[in-house]
């Protein structure tokens, strides 16, 4: 058995994993303004309600950079606190047992690959669309990780006057509409026609989005997850409207972007 775990600047979600499969999970809140220590001894709490002797290995997704040979976190997204954490050295004294750390986005994609939708696919990005933009790369069945397991953070390029994540993540609708994206959803979902034009705005700029990842990487899918995933019917027309603007239409043709239907799948590829 083994825990896997999803740290964020939310919420902390925490799994006992047995052969593959989630035989438990507990979310909590993260105290992401709150000191190294308290976001530490949350943690650490929420282990302990999983921990048991049958557990050999401990693995964190975390939204940072990481030296994962020496499960260092580096400026952990929406946990200003967390600027550089020994995370492996500390969970391994505290609990005996082998931690492995990588990026959250990373343990998404391997997710999809090993237990996902992505396992018919060799070449396939996983990304996940939520209070902002996490992209994971697999290359010919493996996953690539980049020296400081960032590779392929496209939400961080360039795109209108920010970065495509400032359009393409939840923060869009609080700046550009005054609403939250689960309140867009709501509304959208009664028919409302503002909010429909809201999620078609919103589509456009997840197809430029889309344009960015076909020209770095030409994968076979794109996996979609996150907190946005769920509204996937109210922006994919729009999404797929922008798309065919890019230059290679039999590229738009072949890929397959779609949302994956396995839940916390990122949980279950912890110890990497």
């Amino acid at each position: 058995m083994k825990i896997g775990i999803d740290l964020g600047g939310t919420n902390m979600r925490v799994g006992l994993v047995e052969n593959g499969s989630l035989v438990r999970k507990e979310v909590v809140s993260c105290p992401a303004k709150a000191t190294y220590e308290e976001v530490l001894a949350r943690l650490e709490s929420l282990i302990n309600l999983m921990m048991c002797p049958e557990v050999k290995g401990i693995g964190v997704g975390v939204p940072s950079v990481v030296d994962s040979e020496e499960g260092v976190v580096y400026n952990v997204a929406n946990i200003p606190s967390w600027k550089e954490v020994p995370l492996k050295r500390l969970l391994e004294e505290r609990f005996s047992v082998p931690a492995y750390i990588n990026n959250d986005s990373n343990c998404f994609a391997l997710g999809v690959k090993l237990f996902g939708e992505g396992r018919r696919y060799r070449n396939l990005v996983g990304m996940t669309i939520g209070t902002g933009i996490g992209t994971g790369i697999i290359i010919n069945g493996e996953l690539y990780c980049g020296q400081n397991t960032g590779a392929g953070e496209v939400g961080s390029l360039p795109y209108l006057s920010y970065d495509f994540e400032h359009y393409c993540s939840s923060g869009f609708f609080v700046r550009y509409h005054n609403l939250t994206g689960k309140e867009a959803a709501e509304r959208a979902a009664t028919g409302d026609t503002k909010s429909l034009e809201v999620w078609d705005e919103f589509g456009s700029h997840i197809g430029e989005l889309m344009k960015a990842v076909l020209f770095t990487y030409d994968p076979e899918a794109i996996v979609i997850g996150g907190g946005i995933a769920s509204a996937f019917a109210f922006y994919q027309h729009a999404m797929y409207k922008a798309m065919q603007t890019f230059p290679y239409a039999e590229t738009v043709k072949r890929v397959k972007v779609f949302v994956t239907e396995v839940e916390d799948v990122a949980l279950l590829v912890h110890p990497l």
